[in-house]
């Protein structure tokens, strides 16, 4: 089994020194694998006894296993303490308040192990992978592993539905954050001690996204992200509400979006905690050079036109033409210059934000020129029908896309571009 390795967004390999080797304590677990569990009295006891089998025949490490039952209202508890009194390293922690992140927070913050590992509870993932998941950390390569259902190598049995949800999360993460691991939420994780300490404290999310969370941070803190492919078999009596766990992944994401669109993550001082290169004036992740800024500004512009279509023909019927059509474009412009101030230009924290969206909205006028003129030349030539209407608009976006990317990187955000070394003068 092979594993990747992503380096922390914006870090280069050669500045990514080792931790250190981390060697077992006499009396003390290398490993504290964690099964946060809600209502699972049934299926506890076969996955902890199939789990504590694998762990003393097939790892060389000493090991925990902490049951962290959250708050369940039925048998759980009872079955916890049974398996507890029943298996040698086997620890039940009883929670008085629901949520898995908030049961993974509690004990990997109390943990004396060095390495902190979860999996969920029915041991969808081959327990094969746990060797190649651990190894990295203990050995200090890595800092994060992820068991991922999405790399080359991994084999996967799971219904379209879910195979869709996965993957759509996953693309919206990437396009949103800039994330660059492949599965966020594969309950099969391991996370060095000493970096949990550092990340934990930062984590706000109580339940599912708490994953998700933990590692947007650490990438882009810096830390060493090694995915392990995994063989993964979907179980059909899961009882996660996917509407609910999809809305509260979306505020989630746009919380951390939020946060590091101000600033108010303390990053530079993480990555300094944790060993790291410091950080560059751009933002990691954000391609430099005038090619990934491109693909950047389309991607965002891709969106804030399907917006603005969406508001223009919502509001078309109600002010009319040339009103929608301010609404539709005053709206789009102040999250696209947003979004670009972010994502395109690298630019964060809180300084120049309110000059950024004043110039934001001169070059919103002049796109505002453009497509108001498109719509009077329009009117006044014909009685077109909404398609030629709205053929006439997207063509004039297009333009004005185009001469928004130039004032953007030109003028709002100029200061974004890095300062060009002067060629030598040659010695005379």
């Amino acid at each position: 089994m092979t594993t990747s390795l992503l380096d922390g967004a914006g870090s280069s390999p050669s500045l990514q020194p080792s931790r250190t080797l981390l060697v077992a304590q006499p009396g003390r677990p290398l490993l504290d694998v964690v099964v946060p569990v809600f209502n699972e009295q049934d299926d506890l006891e076969p996955c902890v006894r199939r789990l504590h089998t694998h762990l003393s025949t097939a790892l060389p490490y000493p090991f925990r296993i902490t049951i962290a039952d959250n708050a369940s209202t039925d048998a759980t508890a009872a079955v916890a303490d049974t398996l507890q009194a029943a298996l040698p390293g086997v620890v039940a922690v009883h929670l008085p308040a629901k949520g898995r992140g908030r049961a993974l927070k509690a004990v990997w913050s109390a943990s004396d192990a060095p390495v902190l590992v979860y999996t969920d509870v029915d041991l969808s993932t081959d327990l094969a992978a746990l060797l190649p998941l651990v190894a990295p950390l203990v050995s200090g390569h890595s800092d994060i592993a992820i068991g991922s259902r999405l790399a080359r190598g991994s084999r996967v049995v799971r219904g379209p539905k879910r195979e869709l949800i996965s993957r759509s999360y996953n693309v919206l993460l990437r396009r949103s954050l800039g994330a660059r691991f492949s599965d966020a939420q594969c309950g099969f994780k391991a996370v060095r001690k000493d970096v949990a300490e550092q990340l934990l404290p930062l984590v706000e999310d109580t339940g599912w996204f708490f994953d998700t969370e933990l590692l947007v941070l650490a990438e882009r803190s810096g830390a060493r992200i090694a995915e392990v492919p995994v063989d993964w078999v979907d179980d059909p009596d899961s009882s996660v509400d996917i509407v609910r766990t999809a809305t509260e992944d979306v505020r989630g994401i746009l919380r951390l979006g939020r946060a590091f669109a101000t600033g108010s993550l303390p990053l530079a001082a993480l990555r300094t905690q944790l060993g790291r290169a410091p950080l560059e004036p751009a933002v990691p992740g954000v391609p430099r050079g005038l090619l990934g800024q491109v693909v950047r500004f389309g991607a965002v512009g891709v969106l804030s036109t399907l917006a603005y279509l969406a508001l223009y023909l919502g509001l078309r019927g109600t002010v009319g033409p040339q009103g929608a059509n301010l609404v539709a474009l005053l709206l789009t412009a102040l999250a696209n210059t947003a979004a670009n101030r972010r994502l395109t230009f690298g630019v964060t924290g809180g300084g120049g934000l309110v000059r950024d969206h004043a110039q934001g909205l001169v070059v919103f006028a002049a796109a505002l020129g453009l497509t108001s003129g498109a719509l009077a030349v329009l009117h006044a030539l014909a009685d077109p029908s909404r398609a030629v209407e709205l053929t006439a608009l997207v063509l004039a976006n297009v333009v004005a896309t185009a001469l928004r990317f130039l004032l953007l990187r030109r003028w709002v955000f100029a200061r974004a571009e890095p300062p060009r070394r002067a060629s030598p003068r040659p010695a005379r």
